[in-house]
C-alpha cells in the first residue's frame, strides 16, 4: 500500500500554475473496500458476470472512488494538511477498469487572498487519456495567525 507524503503548504506558498500528481493502480480489493465503506454495491463494481454483460465489458471502479484520488493530493500535498475543501465538480469521461493506473492531477488556477480561498483544476487519467475532470474549491490556512 503506498501514501503520499504529507507537504503542508499554506495560502501564501501557492502560486498559480503550481502542481501536484499521485498515481494509483486500481486493485479489485480497492473497489471491494470502497463498496463495503460507501454501501454502493452495484454489480457493475463487483460481479464479473453482471459486468461482462454491460457496454463496458468487464468491472469498473466506482466514479468517486476515482474521485477520492483528488482528494488525496488535495488532503497530502497540494494544499495539503489544513485545507478544508468548499466545493467540488466532476465529469466523468471515461471508466476506470480494475488494473488501470490512474493519475490524479491538481493544479492552481485561482488564489483569492482576501477569503484565503484556492480553485484548483482536477483531472484524472489512464495513460495520457482524461478520465474524470473538474474543479475544486479549498480554503487554505495563513501562515500568518489571524
Amino acid at each position: 500500500m503506498s501514501f503520499l507524503s504529507f507537504q503542508t503548504l499554506y495560502f501564501e506558498d501557492l502560486s498559480l500554475g503550481m502542481t501536484e500528481t499521485h498515481s494509483k493502480t486500481v486493485k479489485s480489493s480497492d473497489v471491494v473496500g470502497f463498496a463495503e465503506i460507501t454501501g454502493d454495491r452495484n454489480p457493475i463494481h463487483l460481479s464479473e458476470h453482471f459486468a461482462a454483460k454491460t457496454p463496458f465489458k468487464g468491472r469498473i471502479a466506482h466514479g468517486l472512488y476515482t474521485a477520492g484520488l483528488i482528494s488525496a493530493v488535495i488532503g497530502t500535498r497540494l494544499p495539503g494538511p489544513g485545507a478544508i475543501y468548499l466545493s467540488q465538480t466532476l465529469k466523468f469521461l471515461a471508466p476506470v477498469k480494475i488494473g488501470d493506473t490512474v493519475e490524479a492531477r491538481v493544479e492552481v488556477i485561482d488564489l483569492n487572498a482576501p477569503r484565503q480561498r484556492v480553485k484548483l483544476s482536477c483531472q484524472c487519467s489512464i495513460d495520457g487519456a482524461l478520465v474524470l475532470e473538474g474543479e475544486a474549491l479549498v480554503k487554505v490556512p495563513s501562515r500568518e495567525p489571524g
